[in-house]
This record gives structure tokens, C-alpha cells and sequence, in this order.
């Protein structure tokens, strides 16, 4: 029940996610232009392309953090949260500073129209000034993940979105103010969440031992274990987010049908994976924890709860799909060409889930033992079937890139399972005799 403790406000706040975005398309829509609705999409399309390149924050921060906790090295524990906030802002200042030609090498890769990228423009340059405090609040968020907190992401992420909400409300409809509002909202819900996990930091830090350690702060040589943790994370990041552009690229090639079918079924595996994300970051502090410790009774016992509470979870998501897929598209899309063509591929979205349960759920557990060169590797190896596989199926169309993406998925899922029994399974196995 541990993992259900620590997944449901992960699960949560995950849910708040779509909720904003619903909201910004809602109230910019409503606007009696639609340009402005075309601005807010580019650049909330680049932004999120963007931070989640930088999601190797929280990710790296959890492990390292649940391995200290596992040795009951409070100082450790203090110092990763001091090292992560310092490579945050750093980042954070170098994103603001090289903020024009970032922004324009973004927008000329997704390619809008000159009125819509003229307006991402103006969004982006004012968003860009909440980069220190997003990358700051993925170095908070790891950091209490990894002490089996996970309350504390709930609690940041309602705050971030109840108050980018109402704002994007009073700037938009209120004051007057188009794409630029719901720009300067997003800024300031980004810095009160910030201060608020702040406030929430020091309130932890009181209960913890230990002190922090000017030359593991300001010693370059300090940062070595977060530097390849975080370096390995970062390509890992970068080849997914290659798969995701490249599957949209060529879906795009299909016709704007294919492209708003194909966007509509991704929304299927965004539903499955605020689920299963959900126990693969509970997976992440508590293998990190038993890691930490050496105890592969603990470390045994924490990935079949996780395991089962997932497999459990994609084998509903799978039905749900192959009962009321075609409901689920109807209330996604009302354009009937669109529901009629996503129909064609929902076969897909059933398989999909038990397929790709495994990468979601061993993606936690080598993130709590920081073992980042093997999530690396599956994304490439698996990359090295995708490319091959689309090419020689480029005559079934749609079909065949949906084929090439499953294909992606089994082999990175299958390669996390070798590396998984390789390094760990025989431990704990051969633990089970002393």
C-alpha cells in the first residue's frame, strides 16, 4: 500500500496538467480572433518541448536523493537540494540570456504561420523569464520524491494552477490583455510556486539533520555524480523527444487528417501514462530507498507492488480503450472526418498500453538506482528498430507508423528488462539464499 500512498497525489496532480491547458485554449478562444488562440498553442508547444528537456532536474534529483535517505545521510540529502537549485538557476539564467536565438530556432522548427509565430514570439519571450523557477521547482519536486513525499508535488501543482487560472481569467477577460496575459500568468504562477516550495523546503530542512557543505556546493569537481546522472538523462530526453517530432513530421506527411487523428490517439497514451507515471515515481523513491541500503528484500518486494498495481492499471486502460474508444474520440474531436479516421488506427491504442506498462514502470526503477546509461541505451537501441521499421512499412501508411512506434516501444521495453535482470533480479535473487 506504500505505492499507493506515494502514486495517488502523483496521479493527481498530474490530472491538473490537461486541466490548465483546457483552460488557456478556452479562455484565449473565446477571444474574436483566432490568431491569438494559434500564438498561445506555438509557444505553449515550444515551452513544454523545452522544460521537459530539462525534466533530468527532478529525475536525477529523486534517485540520488532516495539512495542518501536509504543511507540515512541527511547531509547528502541537504546538499543534493543546494547542488540542484544551483544547476537550476545557472540553467535557468543562461535560458533568459540566450533567449532570442533559442526562441527563434524553436519556432522555426515547428513551422507556423507568420501572424501565429509572431504572436509565440511575443508569449515566449515573456515566458521565458519563469525559466529559473520552473527548473528550480523540478529540483523542490525531486528532491521531496526522493524522501517519499509526494503530497508536496500535489500541493505545488495546484497552487502553480489554481493561480495561473484565475490569472489567465482577470488578465484575459478582466483586463483586457490577449496571448500576452495568459504569458504573464504562467510567469507568476511559475515564481509562487516557487516561493511556496521554498517555504516548504526550509520547514524540511528543520527536520533533518546534517549541514550544508561549502565545498560540495561551490566545488565544480562536487557535481560530478549529478553531472552524469544528469548528462545521461538529458540524450535520454533528447531521443525521445526526436521519436515524438518524428512521428508528427511524418503523420503530417499523411495530410492534416492523418496529423489531427494521430494527435487525438496520442491524448489516449497521455491519459495511460498520468497513471502510470504515477507509480513509477513511487517505484523511483523507494527502489531508490532499498538501493540505497542494499536491501534486496525491500528492493524485491517494492517492484512487484509496483509491477502489479501497474500491469493492473494498462490492462484497464486497454480495455477502457477497446470498449469506448471510438466514445473517447467523439468527445476529443466533433469533426467527423477526424473520428472516422482515428477509428481506423484505435486497435493500436489497445495494444499500446500493455506494451509500453514495462518502459513506464523500469523507467522509475533505474531512476531510483540511477542507472541512466541503461535508460539511454533503450532509447537508442529502440530507435535503431523504429527508423528501419517505418522505412519498410512506409506502403501501410498511417498504419505502418504506428507499427514503427510500437516496434520503438517493445524494444525499449524489452531492452530495460535485460538490463533489469542483468544487474538487479540475480542480487535480490541470490539475497534470497544468505
Amino acid at each position: 500500500m506504500r505505492i499507493w500512498a506515494l502514486a495517488w497525489p502523483i496521479i493527481l496532480s498530474n490530472i491538473t496538467v490537461p486541466l490548465l491547458g483546457l483552460v488557456d485554449t478556452a479562455v484565449v478562444g473565446h477571444l474574436p480572433d483566432s490568431r491569438y488562440l494559434a500564438g498561445v498553442t506555438l509557444g505553449a508547444m515550444l515551452f513544454s518541448f523545452l522544460y521537459w528537456g530539462f525534466g533530468f532536474l527532478r529525475m536525477g534529483t529523486t534517485g540520488l536523493v532516495a539512495q542518501a535517505m536509504g543511507r540515512a545521510n541527511d547531509t547528502d540529502v541537504r546538499n543534493l537540494l543546494g547542488q540542484s537549485l544551483i544547476m537550476a538557476m545557472v540553467i535557468g539564467v543562461l535560458l533568459i540570456l540566450f533567449a532570442s536565438p533559442l526562441i527563434s530556432l524553436g519556432l522555426w522548427l515547428l513551422d507556423g504561420s507568420d501572424v501565429a509565430t509572431h504572436l509565440a514570439r511575443e508569449y515566449a519571450q515573456i515566458r521565458l523569464w519563469s525559466a529559473p523557477a520552473v527548473l528550480a521547482n523540478y529540483a523542490i519536486l525531486g528532491w521531496f520524491l526522493g524522501q517519499q513525499n509526494s503530497r508536496v508535488t500535489l500541493m505545488i501543482l495546484l497552487l502553480t494552477n489554481s493561480v495561473n487560472i484565475t490569472l489567465d481569467i482577470w488578465f484575459v477577460m478582466g483586463l483586457g490583455m490577449t496571448s500576452n496575459g495568459v504569458a504573464w500568468a504562467s510567469v507568476i504562477a511559475d515564481y509562487t510556486a516557487f516561493a511556496f516550495g521554498g517555504y516548504l523546503v526550509l520547514r524540511q530542512l528543520a527536520t533533518l539533520k546534517g549541514t550544508f557543505l561549502r565545498e560540495r556546493l561551490l566545488a565544480l569537481a562536487a557535481y560530478t555524480a549529478l553531472f552524469h546522472v544528469n548528462a545521461n538523462l538529458f540524450v535520454r530526453t533528447l531521443g525521445l523527444l526526436f521519436v515524438m517530432a518524428f512521428f508528427t513530421a511524418q503523420g503530417a506527411r499523411q495530410g492534416d487528417t492523418i496529423l489531427a487523428a494521430n494527435a487525438v490517439l496520442l491524448q489516449f497514451i497521455m491519459l495511460t501514462s498520468y497513471a502510470l507515471d504515477g507509480f513509477a515515481h513511487a517505484a523511483e523513491s523507494l527502489v531508490g530507498r532499498a538501493y540505497g541500503r542494499k536491501d534486496w528484500r525491500e528492493f524485491a518486494l517494492t517492484v512487484r507492488a509496483a509491477a502489479r498495481f501497474s500491469f493492473w492499471t494498462a490492462g484497464t486502460a486497454a480495455c477502457l480503450f477497446a470498449v469506448g474508444g471510438n466514445g473517447l474520440v467523439a468527445m476529443l474531436t466533433g469533426l467527423e472526418e477526424v473520428r472516422i479516421t482515428a477509428a481506423q488506427y484505435l486497435p493500436w491504442m489497445v495494444v499500446m498500453p500493455l506494451i509500453a506498462v514495462w518502459s513506464y514502470l523500469l523507467d522509475g526503477i533505474f531512476i531510483g538506482t540511477t542507472g541512466v546509461r541503461e535508460m539511454r541505451n533503450s532509447i537508442f537501441i529502440g530507435l535503431a528498430a523504429y527508423l528501419p521499421a517505418w522505412w519498410l512499412t512506409q506502403g501501410l501508411g498511417n498504419h505502418g507508423l504506428w507499427l514503427s512506434f510500437m516496434l520503438f516501444t517493445l524494444v525499449r521495453s524489452a531492452v530495460l528488462i535485460h538490463y533489469y535482470h542483468r544487474h538487479y533480479h540475480r542480487r535480490y535473487q541470490l539475497n534470497r539464499w544468505r
